[in-house]
């Protein structure tokens, strides 16, 4: 199924790596993962096969408990699977050590979640300019940036705040700063805006799409809104470890076409 400064931490090693494959940016072969519980063994994907074609949106729907955030946490190598390669941006994330893992999302991926985790003690542009600094980037250059990305989700008059000043749509747009902050290619969204009341959650969105289509992102996102999946390059259905075409109106071709086998 096709779907859609110097670091502090070491590279991925050139056994871990392979040319690009096709137009693809992300690839998922024979993806198996499975918990151990106290009921026995619950297996979330099984022979799970996929593609992500590059600069493709894609949504990701399901009831909860379906694996859409485990999926994210193994594209994102937050998590590992338990067979199965997983190839983002030409390297093999199931194979990467915790540090390796480290300087890999560092580099290629940025990470939104449903609740920003800012730090409260931070302003906002300092807590944009965290990725950069964590990479070894100078405090000046890593302030500079952070501003300027702050002035493309439209907060440049509020990085002086610190998050319990912000608003919830504010204080998402800041994290969606910090996590683009490193010009990542892939971005990775488990409900960005399923916090967020309706009116906002609709301009946080909109947002997303905006800096998705100039920054030339590949993105993936979670999410139980529906309306807000068939805005998507394709929206599909995780259920019983399948992912399955939705079949919306919108659902269309993008920069990177997406097409069931």
């Amino acid at each position: 199924m096709t779907l859609f400064s110097p670091a502090v931490a070491s590279q991925a090693t050139r056994s871990q790596r392979e040319p690009e494959l096709r137009a693809s940016i992300i690839q998922v072969n024979g993806l198996e993962k499975t918990y151990n519980t106290a009921r026995g063994a619950l297996t979330l994907f099984h022979g799970l096969d996929f593609e992500v074609e590059a600069g493709a949106m894609v949504a990701i729907v399901g009831q909860s408990g379906a694996g859409k955030s485990t999926l994210l946490h193994i594209l994102g190598a937050l998590d590992t699977p338990s067979m199965g390669t997983v190839y983002c941006a030409s390297t093999n994330v199931a194979k990467l050590s915790q540090r390796e893992a480290a300087s890999f999302r560092n580099r290629e991926i940025g990470y939104v979640w449903q609740f920003h985790y800012l730090l409260p003690e931070f302003t906002a542009l300092e807590n944009v300019a965290m990725p950069l600094l964590a990479r070894g980037t100078s405090k000046r250059v890593a302030l500079d940036v952070a501003a300027n990305w702050l002035r493309e989700v439209g907060l440049e008059e509020r990085g002086d705040h610190r998050p319990g000043e912000l608003s919830g749509g504010e204080q998402q747009r800041v994290a969606l700063a910090r996590a683009l902050v490193n010009n990542p290619r892939i971005l990775l969204a488990d409900e960005p805006t399923g916090d967020l009341d309706e009116i906002t959650a609709g301009r946080v969105f909109g947002l997303i799409e905006r800096l998705h289509a100039s920054h030339g992102l590949t993105s993936i996102l979670v999410t139980h809104n529906l309306d807000l999946a068939a805005r998507c390059t394709r929206a599909f259905r995780l259920e019983s470890g399948k992912l399955t075409l939705l079949p919306t109106p919108q659902n269309r071709p993008s920069t990177g076409t997406i097409e069931s086998i």
